[in-house]
């Protein structure tokens, strides 16, 4: 696979994310379903943006490499949240879990008016190989 980020401005590098990611030569492609912070037997977190951050990260990372693929893979990331203002102190938790996987994706974060039952935040990403 060869994978090559197009960043015609510097300022996003601070971001933690690429404006745009071309992938030639793929094996493979994973569509990852939006992860939340659910627990394995399906509960919803009522829990605080942390550690719902901290949950969902892990449950994609899990849905990664159950699949045999690996986080830095990931080339498109999408974030829904019910409240960006919320979400921006904890920025740094993703920021570094991006770095440690080496990841260089495009990157959407929207903030929504609900996502399902207690939840605040979910990720969405797109992996290849």
């Amino acid at each position: 696979m060869e994978k090559r980020t197009v960043n015609p401005w510097k300022w996003q590098d601070g971001r933690s994310y690429s404006q745009a990611v071309e992938v030639k030569n793929v094996e493979s492609t994973l569509y990852c379903s939006g992860q939340a912070a659910v627990d394995p037997d399906g509960t919803s977190s009522n829990k605080d943006m942390k550690s719902q951050l901290e949950q969902a990260i892990a449950n994609l990372e899990e849905v990664i490499t159950s699949a045999g693929y690996e986080c830095e893979g990931i080339v498109r990331l999408n974030i829904y949240t019910t409240s960006a203002e919320e979400l921006w102190p904890y920025f740094p938790i993703l920021q570094e879990w991006i770095a440690r996987h080496s990841i260089r994706q495009a990157l959407t974060m929207l903030e929504v008016k609900g996502l399902f039952e207690t939840l605040k935040i979910e990720l969405e990403a797109t992996v290849v190989k």
